[in-house]
């Protein structure tokens, strides 16, 4: 099954909004419109802010992980066999300065090792995490190597005072190109300056207001452009850095890059897929940023996925194909659809189509004339439109001013919107998405060469060298390189008395566990197994294998009633279910089903993740006469003694009464306002067993308060099975965008202090230790050893590390295709007591009891478990599960 799991919005998305007043659009009124309550904007427009999407707002933060799980590795339900066979996984992050709302001293000079350190630029009111007590970061722990990175470093920056200035135009300039195109007309008044289409930076002082006209060539009308003083920013002020990205934004159009969104692309070098009806722009992530001791631009390779059709082409399919219910067929696969158009390079996702609109129709535009969607497309933008009875698309968005807070409609012609991205169906045929791994998944050497390529661009181009000398800044022509270490692989412990350990290698083990007993075996007795009376003779062959290689891992498993059904429909399972389940509760319940629909698997797990409480394996009918029968057999034996409460084996943790709990929150797929928080937490000392909850919330304050009260049931949990409380308590917090951090520091952790405080004080424990961790798998940073990818347990802390945080990036995957995507750290709250080699010691040991594949993970196995159980609950069952599965890895 498809399984694309999205983040949590815990606070909603973080943005960073510059203290001046939002342009106000001019709205258009429509007949469509009023029968909503919304207004319209002329078609095409951006709501608030230029159509760059670079207006007063700026997005510096992005939800966490929405990657993908993968489908049913094999058949075998969420098997992920190989869930490390490609690297590049990552999005995109904005370009801007982080979050602020507490304060740091400005320049600051240090030489505490693992402190602030050397002269940097540090925004006044920055939100500082790393802990007071944290003087040295840095472990030394590993074989110490060298690493390059893809960032450059600024050899020389601005060190003088800039000027801002807020520039209005009057009659609204939607489009920035234009507004852009408008101001430079004055350059010899102004002198040299950057302009985003708002906000303009000087580095002389200009007059406090300066009043200019302007002739807009499209239809000669005069624009009257005023230039307004906002203020000064000396070096260490919050906006500096955001102006080092726009000069750098600046250089991008002088490349001759088109910016698609927030990014930019180069249409030019696109590559071209006619047989799947695709184009691939390559394009670049980029983002100036102040690290430990320098100011450094990280540069990521990206690609923009383009479709050769139109949302006209489709419409023209979905009526062949449907005739009578075209309207339906094409709006089911357009809604939710990201196009871009064309004429002003602008991306909106699809709402609604309006099939009672044409481009025929009329609105009223500014000054009261009365005007054809034809006529305004062909005299705003000189398109023409062909089919003048397609209907209209629709597209929301909030306007961007801080007191605006209707829904403005935006209607959109089909046949001049481009498709971007893949639909389900593309990513369900394996060929295409084989030739797309192709382009986009780049070997480090490759990747290097391109960021290298891109720098020489920058390097030679002379109007960029002519811009960077005018602010007097300077890039290195190599990337960066960076201390880093290699941690020394684990010991696996398994069942079975002597030579029952691994020592693991470059973080795989497949090979190694054929032969290993499971360190944890329940018996299985009493299962049922479900298949449809078409496939009863595949039955028998795989339940004698699957009874031959549980054997062979220690897990007795006894033969189960077998149960035949007429087809595998929902409701016939459901049928079936209800009946068995009625009578009697067994230990599992293993279903074959024919293929990976979505909504046959919803009835089984609701069925017995909620109304019948069991835990419950899928499979698929293609599955039972696999070639590799033996080695799926197996993982699938393994997976189903982890959901009856047992482990296949362990990793040493020196570290006594400790708990680790993993926390992640996925987006209900059927309620736009509703989140699932699931928490994980191990509860025993090897780390084997397991306490689980999930909580549904629309707010950041229900987050909080159930994420605490969950992590206080994990520790009664714990106290059941070692008769006393945990001393220590290490928190995994996945799913935060930058922008969130204060509030998960400030309410998230305050609370879960207050309540354990409450907890342990009244049951007279001794008082207990903690760290929260946010962990961030979305990421444009790369690294490199020799040309190639780093080696699992790869460390780095400290060069590309931030000064006003305890962090540290750990590689602790090999993948097979493409670059590695290393994970993030970020200790935001630690009294443990623990030095950062033990710290980033215990994390690395934490990827390798993911017990769903026989190698290390991206995360530490909690966080990666509460993953996976937000993502079934939030696609598949909407309902948190019953509390009777909560001390098993049912949702494995």
């Amino acid at each position: 099954m498809s399984q694309r799991g999205g983040k949590g919005r815990g606070y909603g998305r973080a943005t960073y909004k510059q203290q001046i007043p939002a342009s106000q659009e001019q709205q258009l009124p429509h007949a469509q419109a009023s029968a909503s309550g919304g207004a319209v904007r002329k078609p095409g427009q951006s709501a608030g802010q230029p159509s760059t999407g670079r207006g007063v707002t700026q997005r510096i933060g992005e939800r966490g992980d929405g990657a993908a799980i993968g489908q049913l590795g094999r058949g075998v339900e969420k098997l992920e066999i190989q869930p490390t066979a490609s690297g590049d996984a990552g999005a995109s992050t904005s370009v801007g300065a982080p979050a602020s709302t507490s304060a740091v001293a400005g320049a600051v000079m240090s030489s505490v090792r693992g402190a602030i350190r050397g002269k940097r630029i540090l925004p006044a009111d920055l939100f500082v995490t790393k802990p007071n007590h944290i003087k040295n970061k840095k472990g030394e722990f590993g074989n110490h190597i060298m690493l390059k990175v893809n960032y450059f470093k600024l050899l020389r920056a601005t060190d003088w005072a800039l000027y801002q200035y807020h520039v209005d135009f009057k009659p609204e300039v939607d489009r920035t190109i234009v507004r852009k195109g408008l101001l430079r007309i004055h350059q010899k008044s102004i002198g040299a300056y950057i302009f985003d289409g708002t906000v303009m930076y000087t580095s002389r002082r200009l007059p406090d207001r300066m009043v200019f006209t302007s002739t807009r060539q499209s239809d000669e009308q005069h624009i009257t452009i005023t230039v307004r003083i906002v203020g000064d920013m000396l070096v260490g002020d919050a906006q500096y850095l955001q102006f080092f990205n726009i000069i750098m934004r600046k250089c991008f159009d002088h490349l001759k890059l088109k910016l698609v969104g927030r990014n930019y692309f180069d249409p030019q070098n696109k590559i071209l897929m006619r047989d799947c009806k695709l184009e691939l722009w390559p394009g670049y992530l980029s983002s100036i940023r102040q690290h430990e001791r320098d100011i450094l631009m990280c540069v990521e390779i990206t690609n923009k996925v383009m479709r050769l059709e139109t949302l006209g082409d489709i419409l023209n399919n979905c009526y062949q194909e449907y005739r009578e219910n075209y309207q339906e067929a094409f709006s089911k696969t357009v809604i939710g659809t990201v196009v871009l158009t064309d004429y002003n390079n602008n991306t909106y996702r699809i709402e609604d189509v309006d099939f009672t609109t044409t481009p025929n129709d009329t609105f009223t535009v500014k000054n009261g004339d009365k005007i054809t969607y034809v006529d305004y497309y062909k005299r705003k933008y000189g398109v023409n439109i062909s089919n003048r009875r397609q209907p209209m698309l629709v597209t929301r968005s909030k306007t961007k001013g801080r007191q605006a807070e209707e829904e403005e409609r935006v209607f959109l012609v089909p046949e001049l919107c481009r498709a971007t991205g893949l639909t389900d169906a593309m990513r369900e045929n394996f060929r295409l998405m084989a030739s797309l791994a192709g382009e986009t998944r780049l070997y480090p050497e490759m990747r290097m060469t391109r960021l290298m390529s891109f720098n020489g661009r920058l390097q030679k181009e002379p109007a960029i060298v002519k811009e960077l000398g005018e602010w007097n800044l300077q890039l290195d022509n190599r990337l960066l390189e960076i201390p880093a270490r290699e941690l020394p692989g684990e010991t696996l412990y398994f069942g079975g008395g002597n030579n029952a350990s691994i020592k693991v290698e470059r973080g795989d083990w497949s090979r190694d566990m054929q032969k290993k007993h499971c360190v944890v075996s329940p018996k299985l007795n009493n299962w049922i197994f479900i298949i449809s009376e078409r496939d009863k003779g595949l039955a028998q062959g795989f339940i004698n294998t699957l009874l031959k290689v549980s054997s062979g891992i220690s897990f007795h498993v006894e033969e189960p009633m077998k149960q035949y059904i007429p087809d595998d429909r929902p409701g016939t399972i459901n049928e079936r279910l209800e009946r068995i389940l009625s009578q009697q509760i067994p230990q599992l319940v293993f279903c074959v089903v024919s293929n990976n629909r979505s909504d046959r698997y919803s009835t089984i797990k609701k069925k017995c993740c909620v109304d019948r409480p069991v835990p419950s394996q899928v499979c698929l009918t293609k599955t039972l006469g696999h070639k590799s029968i033996m080695s799926i057999a197996t993982k699938i034996a393994i997976q189903m003694n982890c959901k009856l409460g047992g482990a296949p084996w362990h990793v040493e943790i020196p570290i006594g009464g400790l708990m680790a709990i993993g926390f992640d929150v996925c987006h209900d797929t059927t309620l736009k306002d509703k989140d699932f928080g699931a928490t994980v937490a191990t509860v025993d000392r090897y780390m084997t067993k397991y306490f689980s909850a999930v909580n549904a919330h629309t707010n950041g304050e229900e987050l909080s308060n159930e994420l605490s009260d969950n992590i206080c049931r994990a520790v009664q949990a714990y106290n059941s099975v070692n008769k006393n409380f945990p001393e220590r308590i290490v928190i995994y917090r996945d799913g935060v965008g930058e922008g969130q951090v204060p509030q998960v520091l400030e309410q998230e952790v305050g609370q879960i202090r207050k309540k354990l405080d409450e907890m342990y004080k009244n049951e007279k424990k001794p008082p207990y230790k903690m760290a929260f961790i946010i962990v961030t798998k979305r990421l444009n940073t790369r690294f490199f050893y020799n040309k190639g990818n780093p080696n699992p347990g790869t460390v780095v802390d400290d060069v590309i590390t931030s000064p006003i945080k305890y962090d540290f990036f750990i590689v602790s995957q090999k993948v097979r295709q493409g670059t590695v995507t290393p994970t993030a750290y970020n200790v935001v709250y630690d009294n443990l007591g623990l030095d950062p080699d033990k710290m980033q010691r215990l994390t690395y040991k934490l990827t390798h009891m993911y017990y769903n594949c026989t190698n290390t993970v991206r995360v530490p196995a909690p966080c990666h478990y509460a993953h996976k159980l937000a993502f079934l609950v939030s696609k598949f069952i909407h309902r948190p599960p019953a509390t009777q599965l909560q001390k098993t890895l049912y949702f494995l």
